[in-house]
């Protein structure tokens, strides 16, 4: 079953981090269509949240059409967002994984090298400058 975490040092907001961690298990298979979230009793239990926290992320991905509540049922995946080219890149992700092993045994903390990906993600996507 699909399990959620939280990042507590994180600045993102608890229901975006439940929001985006759905979003990765759809685009990377770990979720299926007809898969069944945690229900919202679990999630609260488990990570120590509000029950309004956990229904915003899955009224935010049934909004998105991701998801579809039944009321006493559950939330249930409607549709997945695999992309073939992600599957068939497990080398990428081994690769990836290598990197952050090497930059853990450099001495990076985990902030540390979220910051990395974040300074690398800026300069292969940058972001178009509002004026």
């Amino acid at each position: 079953m699909f399990e959620f975490r939280l990042e507590g040092h994180s600045r993102v907001p608890a229901y975006i981090q439940l929001v985006q961690q759905v979003k990765h298990a759809l685009r990377l298979g770990v979720l299926k269509q007809g898969d069944q979230l945690p229900t919202v009793k679990e999630v609260v239990d488990k990570l120590l949240l509000s029950p309004n926290t956990v229904l915003k992320a899955y009224r935010e991905l049934e909004l998105e059409g991701l998801t579809s509540s039944r009321q006493g049922v559950g939330t249930f995946v409607l549709r997945t967002l695999v992309d073939p080219l992600l599957t068939r890149h497990a080398g990428l992700l081994r690769r990836l994984v290598r990197w952050m092993h090497d930059a853990q045994q450099a001495g990076l903390g985990e902030e540390d090298i979220d910051a990395l990906i974040a300074n690398a993600r800026q300069a292969v996507f940058p972001q178009e400058e509002v004026s």
